[in-house]
């Protein structure tokens, strides 16, 4: 900065030399021209003789002439003396421009050293060894693999949370007693080292409440590991099919646990840009925090709509959850993961599985079995889940059991946008959870959770 300073004080010195000198040079012709030219001013017979009778005259030709010579020795003085000021800040400028060149390779280096080393992650792991690591589109915290190995007991089947398709996601307590879910994915296959890039990138770009939080990331050999806030509820899947089956959710909660998945789907259709399809929208990804607040979770498999080659994308999802359209024609729209969505709401609703075995070798999806009743009032109230039926208003319960319905139509241009599913459900949820619904306390309250281990977050 202060080499920037002198630069400038010394272009601002050289500028007035150049403005001097530019005053002096036209005053040296025109004072020639007005004194010397017989053309512009001739001067008379009367006048030369009258000089050469009078000696005081000639003496003041000449003190102009040796004036003249005064101002030329001067000019010539400015002009050498901008010359080699013009040189010298010619010198600097290049010093200057090698300077920081130099100075940007070595923060470069240096940065590319502290990728090995780590730095401190704040606020919330400034105790480990981390660094800003820069990817194409955003940036996330590098942790030293060493302290997560730490963390998770050297990944200790006794901490695994849930089991995905490329590897296991573990609990994890960092210092000041911090915990984290982490997911240790191995990557000896392209599908898994794509889809953790994939998720690492889109992550880090991402921030929304009803989205999960990355917190870091590390790589080591084939493995790569994701580092997440961990949502002490688990996923909706083990809330609704696990031991509990689905105890602690009141029909309220429910709704709000819908709200709270569309509010989320909705940022990643409606205010991302470009627009994000989730393509693995079901309830083991819905995590849900200490207060029931819903996430969405795992976009290893998501995409950005506008981006995608339709010809050669490879069918990826769950069965029950995959739209028709894509399961056949490989056509994929946000409208793929409004489908996804009205069979998670259908599973709020029911307490049944998207897909469920009839036989060894038959199964029958929750979308064929419902879609009859669902349309029937006189048959809807006797397929609702156990646990909740009875404790909803029952034009409440036709409402959503329209919306699911509209949800998972065959055709996608039937289904609603997200926004339109959205903006049904908030009446359906109290203003206490969220919604615009005002309803006594007493019925909003959340449930104690269960007894006993806590339920997985993947």
């Amino acid at each position: 900065m202060k080499l920037l300073q002198i630069l400038v004080l010394l272009f601002l010195f050289l500028h007035e030399l150049i403005c001097i000198g530019s005053t002096l040079d036209p005053l040296v012709p025109s004072i020639s021209a007005s004194v010397f030219s017989p053309a512009d001013s001739p001067i008379s017979p009367i006048y030369t003789s009258m000089a050469a009778l009078s000696p005081g005259i000639q003496l003041g030709l000449e003190d102009d002439h040796n004036h003249m010579d005064a101002r030329k020795k001067m000019l010539i003085i400015l002009i050498i003396v901008c010359t080699a000021l013009a040189a010298t800040i010619l010198s600097l400028l290049c010093f200057w421009f090698y300077h920081r060149k130099f100075s940007h390779k070595s923060h470069r280096s240096a940065r590319s050293k502290d990728a090995e080393k780590g730095l401190a992650l704040a606020p919330f792991l400034n105790k480990f060894s981390s660094m800003k690591m820069v990817g194409k589109k955003g940036s996330v915290p590098l942790i030293d693999y060493k302290l997560l190995e730490k963390a998770t007991d050297n990944f200790q089947d006794s901490n695994i949370l849930g089991v995905g398709g490329f590897g296991c996601v573990y609990k994890a307590k960092l210092d000041d007693n911090l915990l984290v879910a982490v997911k240790k994915l191995n990557c000896e296959s392209q599908d898994a080292e794509r889809e953790f890039e994939n998720e690492v990138d889109l992550l880090s770009k991402i921030q929304h409440p009803n989205i999960i939080s990355l917190l870091g990331c590390s790589v080591s050999g084939d493995s790569r590991v994701i580092v997440y806030e961990l949502m002490q509820n688990g996923c909706l899947e083990t809330q609704l099919h696990g031991p509990s089956h689905g105890s602690a959710l009141t029909w309220h909660m429910r709704m709000k646990i819908a709200l709270d998945a569309a509010r989320g789907l909705e940022y990643l259709h409606e205010h991302c840009s470009p627009a994000v399809i989730h393509r693995d929208l079901k309830s083991s990804n819905i995590l849900l925090d200490s207060n029931f607040n819903a996430k969405l979770s795992d976009f290893g498999l998501a995409l950005t709509d506008g981006t995608q080659n339709k010809n050669n994308i490879k069918l990826s999802g769950t069965l029950g959850y995959v739209a028709p359209e894509y399961l056949l024609d490989g056509k994929l729209t946000d409208k793929s993961d409004v489908y996804a969505f009205g069979v998670v709401l259908l599973e709020l609703l029911l307490g049944r599985r998207p897909v469920e075995k009839l036989a060894p070798a038959q199964c029958q999806s929750i979308v064929t079995w419902a879609m009859p009743q669902l349309t029937d009032r006189s048959k809807l109230p006797n397929i609702v889940d156990p646990v909740v039926k009875d404790t909803m208003d029952v034009k409440h319960l036709y409402q959503v059991a329209a919306v699911a319905v509209l949800c998972v139509q065959p055709e996608p241009s039937y289904r609603p946008l997200i926004t339109d599913v959205l903006h049904s459900l908030v009446p359906l949820v109290p203003v206490e959870l969220g919604g615009t619904l005002r309803v006594a306390q007493a019925q909003v309250t959340p449930p104690a959770p269960p007894a006993g281990p806590p339920p997985a977050t993947h």
